[in-house]
């Protein structure tokens, strides 16, 4: 049995956790200027993976956090996977150097195949995660959104998974975008498909959870993980609360 777990995500920008409303820049809500106390707190309450995206880095590859990253894995010695418009070797070889336990490759692992895999051989599919956020079409077709959900890739789920099911592909974080930011529930029926559909991927469920009702629906279709940002900033419920919810039953 895959152990499924809680995994809380932080947003920054500036040294500041914040949240963005549908990716959007200019509608932005700052929390806190400590993620280091952040991270630590949900670690406290047992979570054992965190997610992190460094949206500065993201909007400017010159102006990536990456010691900032490392002082927090450092204090808080927690298993941290990283993300954020990771687009170059230099940028994965420096997350790995101060400790991210994965990196979360976006859009360049649509755009970039070849060279994405080539990092998956050369440093282990264990230590990458896939974010694909998807965009459901009337006919229920997952075209993966890139560049910030800026552009429709045209490219569906299952195909590039299976593309990186070739090279060892073990994480996915896949998002539907229409959920993201919301509280308004996950898209279970997605997760339910695509974890029937590649068993051997551990699939991470991100979007939408606002209540433990939200968690609670997740439960029973495979999801690996489930990414929890905003409803914790906002005092929903606890990591505590959110382990207990998950783990019984």
């Amino acid at each position: 049995m895959k152990k499924s777990m809680i995994i809380p995500a932080l947003d920054l920008i500036d040294g500041k956790v914040v949240r963005l409303h549908q990716g959007d820049y200019a509608k932005q809500t700052t929390y806190s200027d400590n993620p280091i106390e952040q991270f630590a707190s949900y670690l406290n309450q047992g979570a054992e993976q965190l997610h992190l995206v460094d949206l500065t880095g993201a909007k400017d590859p010159a102006q990536r956090q990456t010691a900032l990253i490392g002082n927090i894995i450092e204090a808080t010695k927690g298993k941290i996977q990283v993300g954020g418009g990771i687009r170059r070797e230099q940028d994965v070889a420096e997350l790995f150097a101060v400790g991210a336990n994965r990196v979360v490759i976006g859009s360049t692992a649509v755009k970039e195949r070849a060279m994405v895999k080539g990092w998956f051989e050369k440093y282990g599919a264990e230590k990458f995660v896939l974010a694909l956020d998807v965009n459901i079409d009337a006919k229920g077709q997952k075209i993966i959104a890139i560049s910030g959900w800026q552009e429709a890739s045209g490219v569906s789920l299952e195909a590039l998974i299976e593309d990186y099911q070739s090279v060892g592909l073990q994480h996915v974080l896949c998002t539907d975008i229409s959920r993201d930011g919301t509280l308004a529930g996950s898209n279970v029926a997605l997760y339910q498909e695509i974890c029937q559909a590649f068993p051997n991927v551990q699939f991470q469920s991100s979007g939408g959870i606002g209540s433990l009702a939200d968690i609670e629906a997740l439960k029973g279709t495979g999801v690996a993980g489930v990414i929890v940002g905003r409803a914790l900033l906002e005092g929903k419920f606890t990591v505590t609360e959110a382990i207990e919810c998950w783990q019984n039953g």
